[in-house]
């Protein structure tokens, strides 16, 4: 197992799971569960390194996942009044407060 972190998320287009190398520019792998996509990219990471090596290409460090315990969940963004006021209108169409909406939006990338 390589030690470059994974990105696993759901996609509908491809009706399976999605395992990204955010380190490897373009390297991908589908399952059908979640550990099914981790197995099959470090298939694709081991062959990523593979063709980086036989073309003389820079290798790239893996990135450091910090803890989720250093993460807060919170931070402040500065916005336009006029993209506040459609921010609050839209959550107040879904029914939600407006940190329930962004948190939403937000974690549908």
């Amino acid at each position: 197992m390589t030690r470059y972190p994974l990105e696993i998320f759901w996609s509908e287009e491809d009706k399976g799971f999605i395992a990204e190398a955010p380190d490897l520019p373009g390297c991908s792998a589908w399952g059908a569960t979640e550990a099914g996509a981790a197995r099959e990219a470090q298939r694709a990471i081991a062959a990523w390194l593979e063709a980086a090596k036989a073309a003389s290409r820079a290798i790239p460090e893996p990135s450091v996942n910090e803890p989720l315990d250093r993460y807060s969940g919170k931070f402040v963004v500065r916005i336009p009044r006029s993209v506040h006021a459609r921010l609050v209108r839209k959550a107040r169409q879904e029914g939600v407060s407006l940190n329930q909406w962004v948190a939403s939006v937000l974690s549908r990338g």
